[in-house]
């Protein structure tokens, strides 16, 4: 079974999927959100790809170097073996900037005997739209293409560059390198250099995993998720990007297939506030200065989403041309998701702030500007609370009063107070208490139903939501409150499916969900947590854990019946909730243990 095997690689600037048979599916270039230069992935037949092939008799393992971004493919037959040591280069440089070119070295270690492979080169720039070709120069290997955009990719090797290009075999006998680069370099690359590329990189992500805190359970699982969040993040401006990729769907043959490479306000705050808490300052410190930069007006209200560079119109556009993945269609460029309303981001942006005043108090250079995109923000909440929204899962139909908008519309005013007690603003306290409680109020009245025994996806409904799961994380509810407890209940019997969360079972503009949406499966597993049936948390954990693909990654959903990973990859979303809960475990285990010690 296809179970999105691959492993990404990146520098966050831009990402690349590389197979488990080490084959180049993906990549977009010079960033995240560039046309692709391989698309595989999307379309097996003209998509474009990178391949590497050794003869059948070769047994081929994958595993990422521990504690980095560098992914490692072994070829080895019993007596000659060689690896594939893919990674996009990463590291600080004496200016104090980061060296992170827009290029991919692929370095061919030699281990043993006299082993062979073969290359199936072939890059489709533009998204494959018109025709690329490709020329062996004197020192590179050049691809361009006419179509509506002139582009180039140039191919740097050690080996025989004819044999490259011709799919001929290639013996290796000592270490030897392919560099892909999007700009044609000015000096000579070498084995040598290509070597001290990826020493350069393995000791960045090892100097940056060094800041994630070692837990008691679980610690390859949060150290490797937190890279993966590390790899979706875009440094030039700060943006936190969804997923890598574009079009994967959530059903196979279903057309629920959408861009996921934007930086999404909620997403992307849920993942600096993560983050944050592993210790991450400067992913949460480049995000804050993102958003401030985004809000120049003060009552300019928030998009749900932008593009990593800051732009503010994503228009959806599809590529009729590419078959889509599995042949699902169709493939999509742009987000037109960017047009709805959904009011629970300010509630989200608004708790991340707060983090980030309690624990970087003391050197968060921009106070001021947050303080007045506090202010502006209270007042969108004030003015707007009341009206109905799309909603966390951007339902493109009519607009309903959602609860979970309504708990975050809360939070928002909650953090605010928090905040204005923090920067001692104690007027806008007064003023802001009573709105705070009216929102809280409000939200106990229409949004409990006493026939379901919970909290409901919208006022007036009977539909259960994964969502509402998240409003004693907010702190809206104490976990051991009864309606809480219902609520939790409610959702397991509803929407739980072998342990797999529907995120709600009502129908959408799309008919009716059929797969499991995974960060909402961790919400669920947090609750059980919360509420104290522990060791039923876990157990389902660990389950969980066991659909991720070989490499410890997750898609944003996962198949109700064969467990495939399913929608955009790696997802952002699912990851963070992976880190949260496995963090929540392990703190248990310690302070189990420091009872143990005290008794």
């Amino acid at each position: 079974m296809d179970n999105l095997d691959y492993g990404i690689i990146g520098n966050c600037r831009s990402a690349a999927l590389i197979s488990k048979t080490a084959s180049l599916d993906w990549c977009c270039l010079p960033e995240f959100d560039s046309s692709s230069v391989f698309a595989k992935l999307l379309d097996e037949e003209i998509g474009g790809s990178f391949e590497i092939f050794a003869e059948e008799n070769y047994k081929i393992t994958q595993r990422y170097k521990k504690h980095t971004a560098l992914l490692i493919t072994k070829f080895s037959d019993g007596e000659n073996a060689f690896e594939v040591r893919d990674f996009m280069p990463r590291y600080y440089k004496e200016d104090g900037g980061y060296h992170a070119p827009p290029e991919i070295i692929r370095y061919i270690r030699h281990i043993s005997g006299k082993p062979k492979f073969r290359v199936r080169y072939n890059p489709k720039l533009e998204y494959a739209i018109g025709k690329t070709e490709t020329y062996v120069k004197h020192n590179f290997i050049a691809s361009l293409t006419h179509g509506e955009k002139f582009d180039t990719v140039f191919l740097y090797t050690s080996f025989n560059k004819n044999a490259v290009i011709e799919g001929r075999e290639i013996e290796v006998t000592k270490d030897g390198y392919f560099l892909l680069g999007y700009n044609e370099k000015i000096f000579q690359p070498s084995t040598r250099k290509m070597y001290l590329e990826q020493e350069r990189t393995k000791v960045y992500w090892l100097n940056w995993s060094a800041a994630t805190p070692n837990y008691k359970k679980y610690n390859p699982a949060i150290s490797r998720s937190a890279i993966t969040l590390k790899l979706l993040s875009y440094d030039k401006t700060g943006a936190v990007l969804a997923a890598a990729t574009t079009s994967i769907p959530e059903t196979i043959g279903e057309v629920r297939n959408w861009d996921y490479r934007f930086c999404w306000i909620r997403d992307a705050s849920m993942v600096v506030k993560v983050m944050s808490q592993l210790g991450h300052k400067n992913v949460a410190r480049k995000y804050l200065q993102f958003i401030v930069d985004l809000i120049p007006d003060k009552d300019e209200k928030l998009q749900i989403m932008y593009g990593i560079n800051k732009e503010k119109k994503l228009s959806e556009d599809t590529l009729d041309h590419l078959s889509g993945y599995k042949g699902s269609k169709p493939v999509r460029v742009g987000n037109a998701a960017y047009e709805q309303r959904q009011n629970d981001i300010y509630g989200i942006l608004m708790d991340v702030i707060h983090e980030q005043l309690i624990k970087f108090s003391t050197d968060i250079e921009n106070a001021e500007e947050i303080w007045s995109l506090t202010k502006g923000i209270v007042w969108i909440v004030e003015k707007h609370w009341k009206e109905p929204d799309k909603g966390i899962w951007e339902f493109r139909e009519e607009d309903r009063h959602f609860t979970f908008s309504k708990v975050l519309c809360w939070v928002a005013v909650d953090r605010a107070v928090k905040i204005a007690r923090i920067l001692r603003k104690t007027r806008k306290i007064e003023k802001w208490a009573p709105l705070e409680n009216e929102i809280k109020n409000d939200i106990h009245q229409n949004a409990w139903n006493p026939s379901v025994k919970a909290f409901v996806q919208s006022y007036g409904s009977k539909h259960l939501d994964a969502s509402i799961l998240l409003m004693e994380s907010y702190g809206f509810i104490e976990a051991k409150d009864p309606k809480f407890i219902g609520t939790v209940k409610a959702i397991e019997k509803n929407l739980s499916n072998d342990g797999l969360l529907y995120r709600y079972k009502n129908k959408d503009d799309f008919g009716l969900p059929s797969s499991s949406f995974t960060i909402c499966t961790f919400w669920f597993i947090n609750s059980l947590f919360k509420i104290g049936e522990e060791e039923k948390a876990e157990k389902l954990f660990n389950k969980v854990l066991g659909y991720s693909n070989h490499l410890g990654l997750f898609s944003e959903d996962i198949d109700f019946k064969s467990k495939r990973l399913l929608g955009n990859f790696p997802q952002a979303y699912s990851h963070l909730a992976l880190i949260e809960c496995a963090v929540n475990f392990s703190n248990k285990a310690s302070e189990d243990k420091m009872l143990e010690t005290i008794n």
